[in-house]
């Protein structure tokens, strides 16, 4: 089964029909099926509700969010220990955002594909750690 986390980046791309939407798309299709698992931690889906909010205001945020909580994506809201080390490694290490150490980290830790767009932020980081990354455009 392939197993993939999801930046939000990735699903941004589909909620607002940018370029990448058909990858991210595929691998939901997949998930659907049941030949595919994703994960995204809570704390980029923050990102995802908080743009939405600011771009269409809190009650088309909260239906969207709503929609997506519906997909098939297991939401992990838990910071292990393990998850707490890893994720302040990579923050100090790359001098990255707090939600890429999130998502960076949840990669490592489950060993799924990360579906991304942010070349910018992670090429560095592809050729350095053991991540594999499904870039989306």
């Amino acid at each position: 089964m392939t197993h993939y986390v999801l930046d939000a980046c990735a699903l941004m791309a589909v909620l607002y029909g940018e370029k990448g939407a058909s990858v991210v798309k595929a691998a939901f299709d997949e998930a659907d099926k049941g030949t595919a698992k994703i994960i995204m931690h809570k704390a980029n889906l923050l990102e995802v509700y908080y743009d939405l909010f600011r771009a269409l205001g809190k009650d088309k945020a909260d239906v969207i969010l709503s929609e997506i909580k519906k997909r098939s994506i297991d939401i992990n809201s838990e910071i292990s220990d393990e998850f707490f080390a890893v994720a302040g490694r990579l923050k100090a290490t790359y001098k990255i955002s707090f939600a890429d150490s999130f998502v960076l980290a949840q990669s490592l830790i489950s060993g799924g594909a990360l579906l991304t767009a942010d070349h910018h932020e992670f090429d560095v980081i592809e050729s350095a750690e053991n991540i594999t990354f499904a870039w989306v455009r």
